[in-house]
């Protein structure tokens, strides 16, 4: 349960990240960071939850449904 409460929080962050740099694309300001330093945080949340993914099936933890239909 755990792992699905860490997974849903980063899937929410990734989207915080998402709509962060449409605004920033939006509305260009100097002072503001770039746009590429929420694309990149993006880029890192997803690969930590494929890796979270890979070891959760590989350790047992997260059991993969047998029959998908």
């Amino acid at each position: 349960m755990f792992i699905k409460i860490v997974i849903i929080g980063l899937v929410i962050f990734m989207i915080y990240n998402l709509f962060s740099a449409l605004f920033i694309m939006n509305k260009p300001d100097p002072n503001k960071p770039k746009m590429s330093t929420f694309i990149g945080r993006r880029v890192l949340t997803s690969v930590i939850i494929v890796l979270i993914l890979i070891i959760g099936l590989a350790t047992g933890l997260i059991e993969p449904n047998p029959r998908p239909y």
